[in-house]
Order: C-alpha cells, then structure tokens, then sequence
C-alpha cells in the first residue's frame, strides 16, 4: 500500500480557543490535503473525500505546533480507497518565538476514511 506524509506549521491565525488551542477540524482539513496526494499518486487523479467511518481527538493541537499528517491506504476497491490518518504534534511552541522538538511526538487525531476516485478508462 502507499503512505505519504506533510508536515505543516499551525500559524497564530488559526487559534480559535483560550490557550492557543485550535480547533479540530484544522487536523481534518490536513487529511483531506494528505488524501488528495494519495489519490494523485495512485489514481492520478485528486479523488473525493466520501466519509469518515471514525475520527478521534486524542490530544489538543495548539498554535506553535509543527503536525505531521500521514495518510496511510488500508484497502483498494475498485473506486474506493480506505485510509487510515494520524496527525501527530512533532514540535511544540514554548512561548515568544521560542520551540522545541518534541522527544515523544503527540498523537492528537486520529481517523479512518473513504475516498473515491473516476473509473478506469
């Protein structure tokens, strides 16, 4: 199966909550980004997002963090794909312009997924 991963910075702008706290659709906006990749590189094609059959907020995800999203394809159907998704706190603001990479990484959310892609010509 294939697996691909971005990182992505979560900027000040995105803090919604006291404590810098984001909310958790920003981790759900970044699988959509990493399941586009996924079906880019399979398919050829960008895909659609059908459903999640599972999502868990594990841990919060505050503005400063440094994600690691990955996307990881479980099963192939004939349109579908189903992927397992994690996006993990690597680096972690510690006040000011001050950050630290995080010697164990955070697993904030975790979800499963069903993208569809055109049929083969």
């Amino acid at each position: 199966m294939i697996t691909v991963t971005h990182r992505r910075y979560v900027p000040y702008a995105h803090a919604h909550y006291a404590g810098n706290l984001v909310d958790g659709a920003y981790s759900l906006g970044l699988f959509g980004d990493v399941a586009t990749e996924v079906c880019i590189r399979m398919d050829g094609d960008e895909g659609l997002f059908a459903s999640y059959s599972d999502v868990q907020f594990k841990a919060p995800v505050q503005a400063g963090d440094v994600l690691e999203v990955t996307a990881t394809v479980t099963k192939v159907g004939t349109r579908s794909r189903l992927i397992d998704f994690a996006s993990v706190v690597v680096c972690r603001g510690t006040g000011g312009s001050a950050a630290e990479v995080l010697a164990e990484p955070i697993v904030a959310v975790t979800a499963t997924g069903t993208v569809v892609v055109p049929p083969k010509s």
